[in-house]
């Protein structure tokens, strides 16, 4: 029976220190915060030139371990949920400007997350957090004419509820998600009447939670965003 031959592959010096300095990182050796050393104190630890030392910092810094700042050392960043999406944020918006399906996917896929986001809600929302959505909904009542203002306090909206849950990571994943399709709503917020349909459907939203009706909760979200999910469009189409 023949051997299957496999080669090892030479990887490049930046490869190599990268993958030395995300280990310092990940090992603890340098914690969030910390100042990564010098170019020149890694050029002597690891003996090789300063090409190769910039092109692993730059890899580190295009997945958010580090930040590079003109003049400063660069600094080791706190992994998040939030430090994660971000990363592909813009190229999210590129898959979804090429593409209606995505689109759909992706308000298909916020109508299934919030309606979960709404369950747990209405399990766990204290009088503080009602208290809390009570006011951003009067922020947004305050802003009816005002595109811009008017759906930040929408998002705020509906990031709050996703933080009822005490979860960063659905908290990540809602802001994320609402960035994504505000790059198709603002233009559309021309609308007659329609923004006091939101606060309408706000408010509702707002009671089940209070009287912690997970069902009343879920379908109160689920008519909102089924109502809304028209008004977001592809530009491209």
């Amino acid at each position: 029976m023949s051997q299957q031959t496999e080669q090892i592959v030479r990887r490049k010096l930046s490869d190599e220190v990268f993958a030395r300095l995300k280990r310092m990182i990940t090992s603890g050796e340098l914690e969030p915060g910390d100042e990564m050393p010098s170019e020149r104190e890694l050029m002597e630890r690891f003996g090789v030139g300063r090409p190769a030392i910039r092109e692993a910092m730059q890899a580190l810094a295009n997945m958010g371990l580090v930040v590079i700042s003109h003049g400063e050392r660069a600094k080791v960043l706190e992994v998040t949920a939030r430090s994660i999406l971000q990363q592909v944020d813009q190229t999210a918006k590129i898959m979804l400007s090429k593409s209606s399906d995505s689109l759909e996917h992706l308000k298909s896929a916020r109508i299934f997350f919030e309606r979960g986001m709404a369950r747990e809600a209405a399990g766990r929302a204290t009088d503080g957090d009602i208290a809390d959505l009570q006011a951003i909904l009067e922020e947004q009542r305050d802003s009816l004419g005002k595109a811009e203002e008017f759906i930040s306090a929408d998002m705020r909206f509906h990031m709050r509820i996703a933080q009822i849950s005490g979860n960063p990571i659905f908290v990540a994943v809602s802001e994320a998600m609402l960035a994504w399709l505000k790059e198709y709503h603002t233009d559309m917020l021309i609308w007659t009447g329609k923004e006091k349909f939101t606060l309408a459907e706000h408010e509702e939203i707002i009671h089940c939670l209070a009287d912690h009706d997970a069902d009343a909760a879920e379908q109160a979200v689920l008519k909102h965003l089924e109502r809304s999910r028209a008004l977001y469009t592809n530009r491209a189409s």
